[in-house]
């Protein structure tokens, strides 16, 4: 974080990628839309609170997934009703799992992606390895799913951890709870079928293959600092959030940083890094988009704050939500989960604003 001030900081018109930038903050019931100086040009009223965030679809309809009040296990990043929502804010599509958590992804075909939780039995339980003792939730422990579904809400697909994972390969953070296996916030759907999944706990990411449900890559690496956010490029490589949590106790690296890794190599071949590092640093939620300009759209998560960098590390636009939260768990933070860019002339937004979001 920079900056104390609120709302826009930062513009170089010359340098920035025009377009309207979409964020839910944590805690509110509102989804804003701000052009480029940060003024307010549309908002969706939703009928809840965040689990977690809401893009734009081609269609310019919102996905988004609301918190629901059943089935709380007191696990981070609850949703439960997934929701697709027309410009006007009038629900057009809907779908209950009050287990549902973090992601959720529209894929080409219309089918829809997300994850959720799932008890793991006691033969997979007893393979989860790492971890602090004793810090199993009441159940016993929590592991992830995936599913996609169709638009009429049936289950075309679907992967567990507990029977398609190598648990005991990738034990848990020892400075972690044992209440899940292992707290995925990620899944990213690629043209082919196959997806990508990110699993904090344990600084894990990987690319499932549809076909075989097993890895056919995989990045084991505690300097990830419990990452956010993992996706596939258009030119292959992989770009992440990686949050810099626990780094006192994985490596030297202070702050949050920004990567574009070279799957084949594993090699770092981009990276985004506060200067000092301290001034750029959320240990929880965030993520990036990488924009048609090369510059990246950034979301500092903790500290609310959406920046835009060129591929030379410059800040050419940036703006801090002054969307301030009252009630628990968000109380006094200004949260981001993530924040998306459309530019003006995209089917997302369709014609329905300014050419000219300047």
């Amino acid at each position: 974080m920079r900056h104390g001030k609120l709302g826009l900081t930062e513009y170089n018109k010359e340098k920035a990628t025009p377009g309207y930038t979409l964020f839910w903050p944590l805690g509110s019931t509102t989804v804003h839309l701000i052009n480029m100086r940060g003024d307010v040009v549309h908002e969706w009223n939703m009928p809840g609170g965040p689990g977690n965030y809401a893009y734009l679809l081609p269609n310019g309809n919102l996905l988004a997934a609301v918190r629901t009040d059943q089935c709380v296990l007191g696990l981070a990043a609850k949703g439960g009703h997934l929701m697709e929502m027309d410009w006007d804010g009038k629900i057009v599509w809907e779908y209950f799992d009050h287990y549902q958590h973090h992601d959720f992804r529209r894929r080409e075909n219309g089918n829809t992606l997300y994850i959720g939780w799932e008890l793991l039995p006691k033969e997979a339980e007893a393979r989860v390895k790492g971890g602090e003792e004793g810090t199993e939730h009441e159940d016993g422990i929590y592991g992830d799913f995936v599913k996609e579904i169709n638009p009429a809400g049936e289950t075309v697909w679907e992967w567990h951890a507990a029977t398609d994972q190598e648990i005991e390969k990738y034990p848990l953070c020892p400075l972690c709870g044992r209440k899940e296996f292992a707290h995925a916030n990620t899944v990213f759907p690629l043209p082919n079928g196959d997806i990508m999944l990110s699993w904090r706990n344990n600084s894990l990411i990987a690319l499932v293959d549809r076909e075989t449900k097993k890895f056919k890559w995989e990045m084991y690496d505690y300097r990830l600092g419990h990452q956010h956010d993992v996706q596939m490029l258009d030119n292959g490589n992989v770009l992440v959030f990686a949050n810099g949590c626990h780094a006192h106790w994985h490596g030297p690296q202070e702050g949050s940083r920004v990567w574009e890794i070279d799957p084949k190599t594993k090699e770092i071949v981009w990276e985004y890094a506060g200067d000092p590092p301290y001034t750029f640093d959320s240990t929880f939620i965030s993520g990036m988009q990488r924009l048609r300009s090369g510059n990246t759209l950034i979301c500092e998560g903790r500290w609310g704050r959406l920046f835009e960098v060129t591929p030379d590390k410059e800040i050419v636009w940036e703006y801090v939500s002054p969307y301030f939260q009252k009630n628990p768990p968000y109380a006094g933070g200004n949260f981001v989960f993530r924040a998306y860019r459309y530019m003006a002339d995209s089917p997302e937004i369709g014609g329905r604003l300014d050419a000219d979001p300047s």
